[in-house]
């Protein structure tokens, strides 16, 4: 487990210097002054943007800048937001928890849809239903994001009244913020009506995490059915046959587990896909999360939030892939082994 943990920890340091060589590498092909893209100080004074320049080794070599850029990202300073001039810094510890909140409840919903489904698809394998779930797969796969999340506004929101069409939580609740996680903030506040405002959020997270879902869930169907087909060929499955076994304990006490477990390591990829789908849900939701401000700061040509933006969500994303490797790892033990460390 040691040789697996160092690994993932030196696959993640060389990822990291990647992405840093990346954002660094944007300021120089954004239009402008680099020292500025770095900082984001438009307003900057000729005095100011003498200092900016010793501070990022501008008269210096390539090398001398990238290093001074790089210390500034390990320090916590991403610079300043063209457009709001406020750190970027706090802008995204404001947003991030909003986007990390929405997609856990898209992935769980997603899970809890695809992976049940491709169960069943499988163990119907050649059946009617195993076609018509796997139809449906096709047909949720194919629908564009945007034109899905239109109209699930145009049909749950305004047609039938039955949810919310944008935003977190109503403005009638105020919800102090703690973690940035709603649900969670919520369930910390000393307000009297928590309850009511952990209706009226679970209300408003229900569209927008369902449109996000759906991809996903399509995903995990043929995951989990492929999985499942795999299993139920395995020897041992043939073997809890022959001691007399019925179908039912079979599925339940060896085939689900074991196919659960070849689904866990896909999870993080699927979490990479679901996030890039927020970022479009966001927008059409109105959902105040990182994805929206990104989106927001690139139609302004916010240089310096576009590559901090990006360089910390990645971060977070391969935070994501590295945690996955390693609950699949606990689960799975030949998954520690150096074939299958890559």
């Amino acid at each position: 487990m040691l040789t697996f943990t160092l690994r993932r920890f030196s696959l993640f340091i060389f990822t990291m210097l990647v992405l840093t060589l990346l954002s660094f590498s944007l300021s120089f092909l954004f239009p402008g002054d680099t020292v500025i893209n770095h900082s984001g100080q438009i307003h900057a004074t000729p005095t100011e943007l003498v200092e900016l320049n010793k501070v990022y080794k501008m008269d210096e070599n390539i090398f001398s800048q990238y290093n001074a850029y790089l210390s500034h990202i390990l320090q916590g300073d991403l610079g300043q937001s063209m457009a709001s001039q406020s750190p970027i810094s706090d802008e995204i510890i404001e947003l991030l928890p909003a986007t990390i909140e929405l997609s856990l409840v898209a992935l769980l919903i997603a899970m809890l849809i695809g992976i049940p489904l491709g169960f069943i698809a499988a163990i119907r394998h050649n059946k009617t239903s195993d076609n018509a779930i796997l139809s449906f797969a096709m047909i949720g796969y194919s629908i564009p994001v945007f034109w899905l999340g239109l109209l699930a506004i145009h049909t749950f929101s305004i047609n039938l009244g039955w949810l919310p069409s944008a935003g977190k939580i109503s403005l009638l609740f105020e919800i102090d913020f703690v973690t940035g996680i709603q649900f969670i903030d919520i369930l910390l506040s000393d307000s009297p009506y928590k309850w009511q405002a952990f209706s009226n959020a679970s209300a408003h997270i229900i569209l927008p995490a369902c449109v996000i879902a759906l991809a996903p869930a399509t995903i995990f169907i043929r995951l989990s059915r492929a999985a499942m087909i795999e299993v139920l060929a395995a020897p041992y499955i043939r073997a809890a046959r022959a001691k007399g076994l019925s179908f039912n304990q079979i599925i339940f006490r060896h085939a689900i587990r074991n196919a659960l477990i070849k689904i866990i390591r896909h999870v993080g990829l699927q979490f990479a896909n679901l996030v890039t789908i927020a970022m479009v849900t966001e927008v059409i939701f109105s959902w105040p999360g990182i994805g929206r401000w990104l989106i927001e700061s690139i139609y302004q040509r916010d240089y310096t939030a576009i590559q901090s933006g990006l360089l910390v969500l990645s971060c977070f994303i391969f935070l994501v892939h590295i945690l996955t490797d390693f609950i699949y790892a606990a689960l799975n033990p030949l998954a520690r082994g150096n074939n299958h460390g890559s």
